[in-house]
């Protein structure tokens, strides 16, 4: 009696935790399909953000993209302020401006693109954040 309860257990907790594991989304091909921000590898992005697909609009991909993306993060303001002036340089982007504030804004130049990141307090330890690239044209390096 005692073995056939612990089985049991053992086969709940099994079966909860695949449960919980989300469903593979593959292509026609089999391969994996990459994640949305994978669209746009020249911009760091915190882990476990979500990208909110109805306030984003960009034109093309790669390191080569205009637009906004919009996207929710379950880090704070500060955090994610922080988590930029960090890791902006790392992917060679020159800050030009900072101004942190309720609402956060970063500019930064890289090549022939400026970009503009907004950051706001969404609740506790949530923030909402916006991210616009243009075009560039004064091509300011470091």
């Amino acid at each position: 009696m005692e073995k056939r309860l612990i089985i049991c257990a053992i086969l709940a907790m099994l079966t909860s935790a695949c449960a919980n594991k989300p469903l593979e989304l593959n292509g026609i091909d089999g391969s994996e399909i990459p994640p949305a921000f994978a669209n746009f590898p020249d911009i760091p992005f915190p882990q476990s953000a979500y990208l909110d697909l109805n306030e984003t609009n960009a034109l093309g991909s790669g390191e080569n993209w205009i637009g906004s993306v919009a996207y929710s993060a379950p880090y704070n303001a500060s955090r994610v302020f922080d988590f930029y002036v960090s890791e902006m340089p790392k992917l060679r982007w020159l800050e030009v401006a900072v101004v942190r504030t309720r609402i956060s804004q970063m500019t930064y130049f890289r090549d022939n693109r400026a970009l503009q990141i907004l950051i706001e307090s969404d609740g506790d330890n949530k923030s909402r954040v916006t991210i616009t690239a243009i075009p560039n044209q004064m091509a300011i390096t470091k």
